[in-house]
């Protein structure tokens, strides 16, 4: 039984945040954001969170697929960021969106992966038969330390998929690996306000050995090649790594470019190179083969191989398109992302 993307939505916060204003404040030098491949990153308000965000991408994506909640058996939420310690995000979403009570629901953790992961569980369940549709959900809100690296890129937004039979499907996927190590190259433990990474160490060995080693497995076990696919989608953690892992692949540039977002919007964590594949589909020909790597630290990489059907340019008439929802933003300074955000602690009758 062939399985595919039905639906798809996206969310990303109006609001953005200079790169530049941010090494300015910090004392970086003015070429860092270039070189990290930096324009912008998305920041949520005070009112958004992940689930917030999350909930409109699921929204939007049901939207398109054309279904109803008591057409969907399963709800997977993907983030690092949930508003509860301990109380699942998808049971609210799912209720939001009026989806049946009779569905899996979980909340998946695996840093930038879990929404990759959900992907790749909602495959096996279509497959399987033991699901029709399952609603796929990477959301996350910016976490960094400020003053980090991670304040350049560490931002805000949603993505979601509906993963269902291949004959509704705007995009078939024809082929899926997992590659998993325990290498500690980010991680925030309990009670820490905010994530910790081992510098160098997170491109290589975790980026770069992740992702090449699941592209490589699902070229092996497909006999397909690098050549035969039109678009290259990797996780973005900057606009400089995806380059680099095509590089060393031997794919060329522009196959990766059509579905880089992390220069305007910065890292979205769960929902980055997920966002890639969005705004790829609302491009995409029939016929074009999309190779998508995820990547999540700790880590882990998940590699799929997509065939775009004709089905795809009725869908993407059905919701916003990623880059218009790019190019809808208004700058703010570092201290209204501060507020937002609150890093700023008041001293109440002090």
């Amino acid at each position: 039984m062939e399985v595919g993307i039905r639906g798809w939505g996206t969310y990303i916060p109006r609001f953005r945040l200079s790169a530049q204003e941010v090494a300015a404040l910090w004392g970086y030098d003015s070429k860092l954001p270039k070189a990290l491949g930096i324009i912008e990153k998305s920041v949520a308000e005070e009112d958004e969170d992940s689930v917030t965000m999350g909930w409109y991408a699921a929204k939007v994506a049901m939207q398109r697929a054309g279904i109803s909640g008591d057409e969907v058996d399963a709800v997977f939420f993907g983030t690092e960021s949930k508003p509860y310690a301990v109380k699942p995000s998808a049971t609210i979403i799912a209720d939001a969106l009026g989806i049946k009570k009779r569905k899996l629901a979980s909340d998946l953790e695996f840093a930038c992966r879990a929404a990759g992961e959900g992907v790749r569980i909602s495959v096996g369940l279509v497959k399987s038969g033991l699901a029709q549709n399952t609603l796929v959900i990477g959301s996350d809100t910016a976490q960094a330390n400020p003053g980090d690296l991670l304040d350049f890129t560490a931002s805000s937004g949603a993505v979601a998929f509906v993963v269902g039979p291949g004959s509704a499907s705007a995009a078939v996927v024809e082929a899926s690996v997992t590659y998993v190590t325990d290498t500690p190259d980010f991680w925030r433990r309990d009670r820490s306000p905010y994530p910790e990474h081992a510098e160098i160490f997170t491109g290589e060995p975790a980026y770069f050995h992740h992702i090449v080693s699941a592209v490589k497995l699902l070229l092996e076990e497909t006999g397909l090649k690098t050549g035969d696919f039109d678009y290259a989608i990797f996780h973005q953690p900057n606009g400089r790594f995806p380059l680099q892992v095509a590089r060393s692949l031997g794919i060329p540039q522009e196959k990766v470019l059509p579905g880089l977002v992390t220069p305007y919007i910065g890292n979205t964590y769960n929902a980055s190179a997920l966002l890639g594949l969005a705004k790829v589909l609302e491009e995409a020909r029939p016929g074009s083969r999309i190779l998508v790597a995820t990547f999540g630290s700790g880590a882990g990489s998940d590699a799929f191989s997509l065939v775009v059907r004709d089905s795809v340019f009725e869908l993407v008439k059905r919701g916003p398109r990623v880059v218009d929802i790019v190019n809808s933003k208004v700058q703010i300074s570092y201290g209204e992302y501060s507020k937002f955000r609150g890093l700023l602690l008041r001293n109440i009758g002090g």
